[in-house]
């Protein structure tokens, strides 16, 4: 969970970008491109979700 507003504004930010890549993508008509455009992102989520050590200490 965001603990503050910058924080909050950077994970928006981030999600906006993913769609303005995937929308890029659509303009073109290429399907494939999509795909392989949500794989990439989807891989780059994970790795900022199973990041160590985690952003967060377990309390």
């Amino acid at each position: 969970m965001p603990t503050n507003e910058k924080e909050y504004n950077g994970y928006l930010l981030d999600q906006l970008s993913a769609v303005e890549r995937i929308e890029r993508q659509v303009k073109k008509g290429d399907l494939e491109a999509v795909k392989e455009e949500i794989e990439i992102i989807k891989k780059e989520i994970n790795r900022k979700l199973y990041q160590r050590p985690p952003l967060t200490s377990e309390q």
